[in-house]
């Protein structure tokens, strides 16, 4: 009997989060502009700074003629720099422009406005204090291997 409430437990919790994102995904004007691919290339960038394509593609987990594709894109949109390695001149390094910094934080932000004004109007200081504990536990999950 225990096993399978903690096995609704992680179904109830798959639930509300997949259906969170989806939410979240709805409320920015700024983030359908580039597919979900785009935006988690851009948000890499933001993370590490500079990567090579073939990094890229392998954490966004598709070909690298798939990222080229992406990064194309991009670069046409201005949204990334492209410069070649200083050490290997067949190597291409791939950084995040300004204005895709500004997308990406703009992005964020339309989100972060929005689920803040969710949490406010639809969560007691109680409920709203609960998931300030969630966090942490939350965090632990995410990043189990």
């Amino acid at each position: 009997m225990t096993e399978q409430k903690d096995i609704q437990l992680a179904a109830d919790l798959r639930t509300v989060v997949t259906r969170l994102i989806k939410v979240l995904r709805k409320h920015s004007v700024t983030a359908d502009k580039l597919s979900l691919t785009e935006r988690s290339t851009i948000a890499l960038l933001d993370q590490h700074q500079e990567l090579l394509p073939n990094e890229l593609a392998a954490m966004e987990k598709i070909t690298t003629q798939s990222m080229s594709q992406i990064l194309a894109n991009l670069l046409q949109r201005g949204l990334i720099k492209r410069r070649i390695s200083e050490t290997d001149k067949r190597k291409a390094i791939i950084t995040l422009s300004d204005l895709g910094r500004n997308m990406l934080y703009q992005v964020r932000n339309e989100r972060n406005a929005w689920l803040n004004e969710a949490i406010a109007a639809t969560c007691t200081p109680e409920e709203q204090e609960l998931i300030k504990k969630a966090i942490g536990p939350l965090t632990k999950i995410v990043d189990f291997e």
